[in-house]
């Protein structure tokens, strides 16, 4: 099954599923986004940060650029107005592009004002060169702050969301204010596809636990971007369309036992 279009809180369109690049480099990464490409992927995450703008950018180089939806992200330490502008100008020419669909600040950094950096933001998307904006890694408190000061929607907020991290609160919130939730590291950084409940679930639907998992977040209406290089855990990935959770599944996923797995040093999280 084709892979479902969300729509963001302006109108912009964004695939459900989406290809993760944390940590897919050289050729490993170009071949990866291929892959995904003739699969029907067309949604593509990466950032500043994981160094593999130009290996996307040979992944996508003969492909039709309307039919493709890029997403990356500013780092922390580039949030100053103009350093946001010139982090933008830097990705579109290392990604061959002339806009990118979604722009996001990686990481808050409270040693900036966000306004300053939604000022930059604004600007990138009054000139086009970003179709959205949004955040990643934001708190409720960070979700805030950036609304009070924000003049653009914030209509992403990417984080760490799977089974073993139900973000109830976050995800409630995000939905009473428009801002669509994008899950990384959606099968816990590969940990939950071996988690007992969920092959349970998943052996009485024909899938995987994984699957289980991607489906749990759809239902949630969380998108996701897992990462993947091999043509079999693409497919698999997209094969997840044709199932429906039932509302008992759905809550005893809800209430599987978990912890945070990303959680850097500079992190400012609340729990």
């Amino acid at each position: 099954m084709a892979i479902p279009n969300v729509e963001l809180r302006n109108g912009v369109t964004m695939p459900a599923l989406g290809l993760g690049t944390w940590q897919l480099t050289g050729q490993t990464c170009v071949a990866a986004v291929k892959k995904a490409l003739a699969l029907g992927y067309t949604h593509i995450d990466t950032a500043i940060f994981y160094g593999n703008h130009a290996e996307i950018a040979e992944a996508i180089r003969d492909v039709d650029r309307a039919k493709l939806f890029l997403t990356s992200k500013v780092p922390p330490g580039r949030l100053r107005h103009d350093d946001v502008i010139a982090a933008c100008e830097e990705t579109l020419r290392e990604l061959g592009t002339d806009y990118l669909d979604l722009w996001l600040i990686h990481w808050p950094n409270k040693g900036i004002p966000m306004e300053e950096t939604f000022r930059a933001l604004k600007k990138l998307h009054d000139e086009k060169k970003v179709r959205a904006v949004g955040v990643s890694n934001f708190t409720v408190r960070h979700l805030k702050e950036a609304l009070k000061v924000s003049e653009v929607p914030i209509a992403v907020n990417q984080v760490e969301f799977h089974p073993g991290l139900y973000q109830k609160e976050l995800l409630a919130f995000c939905k009473e204010h428009a801002i669509r939730v994008t899950a990384y590291s959606p099968l816990g950084r590969g940990g939950l596809t071996d988690d007992a409940a969920l092959a349970e679930i998943g052996k009485a639907h024909g899938k995987t636990a994984g699957q289980v998992c991607l489906r749990w977040l759809h239902q949630h209406g969380v998108a996701a971007i897992p990462k993947a290089s091999t043509e079999e855990h693409l497919k698999e990935n997209m094969d997840i369309f044709d199932l429906s959770l039932s509302d008992e599944e759905m809550a005893r996923i809800d209430a599987l036992p978990g912890k945070r797995l990303v959680n850097p040093p500079f992190a400012e999280f609340d729990d």
